[in-house]
């Protein structure tokens, strides 16, 4: 594939990312943020595998700041309670878990998270709101991401 071929995809690529984003619910902007989170994970661990280290310290990278600048800092706490203080937790230990992972070159430590961060996908993923949920205020199942 020629260079120009390849900026061209990479275009449409972003391009067809905004348009999802900016056409996604609320709800579906959090299964976006964990869907980048995993696809970041799996892609450090197959440089890892490569022995292609910058590359997998980049994709951790990448992992990180979606959780940390995503997934937690959607959180209300202030709504979500108890729920909401138990996924900050999770969060918190999955970017103390790849933190670890890039340092020591640890694949088991990022297929673990892998686990996890499919595990909170699917789960989210079971919670569907109704059209008339998504038309209100957020729905009560989902105050634990304030902008889900």
């Amino acid at each position: 594939m020629s260079a120009t071929m390849k900026r061209a995809m990479a275009a449409y690529g972003q391009q067809s990312l905004d348009v999802t984003v900016m056409s996604a619910s609320p709800h579906q902007l959090i299964v976006l943020l964990f869907e980048g989170a995993i696809k970041a994970a799996n892609l450090a661990k197959m440089h890892l595998e490569s022995k292609n280290i910058p590359a997998k310290a980049q994709e951790i990278s990448r992992a990180i700041a979606i959780i940390e600048d995503g997934l937690r800092l959607s959180l209300d706490k202030n709504t979500g309670g108890e729920l909401a203080e138990n996924l900050d937790a999770l969060y918190e230990y999955i970017t103390r878990q790849f933190f670890e992972a890039n340092v020591k070159n640890d694949i088991e430590k990022i297929e673990n998270n892998i686990k996890l961060l499919t595990e909170l996908k699917e789960s989210w993923m079971s919670i569907v709101p109704t059209l008339s949920e998504a038309q209100k205020a957020p729905p009560a199942h989902a105050v634990q991401h304030g902008k889900a």
